[in-house]
């Protein structure tokens, strides 16, 4: 069924990669449902969409990581926003980067609860609506972090390869259904990612791509279109994404100037 003929979700869409994949299905002429924390933000989102592309939009306020209020927010959807075709799990953040005996009980409740907890929270909502009708697919936003660990980030480097983790499992509880299960996993990507993991310190955060080329959201969201789109016998189980500078999280060739 091509895209134009399908529901997508997108969590965390409100800004960054979430923001430029609902941009990227609307292109395909896609339903979109968008959800995020910010309000303002999702509203603003689904009107330009709808102006821009000409799309069906249908955006919402939700905090994945509050289970009673993801699974209020998917029943009381309107009956025709009701049959979910894709769903995207973006939703997640970093905070922090901090050695783990320094770290902030309160950073790492964030973390685990939004990267691990809500994409649970999601997919286990919605799923069974897919196993239902026979087809389906479930792209979950990883990362590098996924694959491996760096200095200070532990814990968020455990967050992702427990999304990894649980992409691996799910693709094999799902085996036979018709519902396919990938992961798109990005390197370094220029969004506020750094601004909210460095709690809104604007000068730490620029320094994270200070001479290097870093993949945009629209780079990801390119990705997990082409993964969207390809024809119901084929799955793309998993995309490591990386920008030309980076060869592993600690190693970004960087020039002496910024590019």
């Amino acid at each position: 069924m091509p895209l134009s003929q399908q529901t997508v979700l997108v969590t965390g869409a409100s800004s960054g990669i979430g923001k430029a994949c609902a941009e990227a299905f609307a292109t395909a002429g896609a339903r979109l449902l968008i959800c995020a924390r910010r309000a303002d933000r999702i509203e603003e989102l689904a009107a330009s969409l709808q102006t821009e592309f000409g799309v069906q939009v249908h955006g919402f306020a939700l905090d994945v990581r509050d289970r009673a209020a993801t699974e209020a927010a998917f029943a009381k959807l309107p009956e025709e926003w009701q049959a979910i075709d894709i769903i995207v799990n973006n939703a997640g953040l970093s905070r922090g980067l901090e050695p783990l005996h320094q770290g902030s009980y309160q950073d790492w409740d964030e973390m685990l609860d939004t990267n691990v907890k809500g994409l649970l929270n999601v997919s286990r909502t919605l799923l069974p609506a897919m196993i239902e009708r026979g087809a389906g697919q479930v792209i979950n936003i990883g990362s590098i972090a996924g694959h491996e660990v760096y200095p200070g980030g532990a814990v968020y480097c455990a967050s992702k390869h427990a999304v990894d983790a649980i992409t691996r499992g799910l693709r094999i509880d799902l085996n036979g259904t018709g519902v396919r299960v990938s992961t798109v996993d990005p390197g370094l990507v220029d969004t506020e990612f750094s601004n909210v993991r460095f709690h809104g310190d604007d000068s730490r955060a620029s320094q994270t791509y200070v001479g290097m080329t870093p993949l945009t959201g629209a780079d990801v969201a390119a990705t997990v279109l082409w993964v969207a789109s390809r024809p119901p016998h084929v799955n793309a189980a998993e995309i490591l994404l990386l920008p030309t500078d980076q060869a592993s999280c600690t190693l970004v060739h960087r020039d002496n100037q910024e590019k």
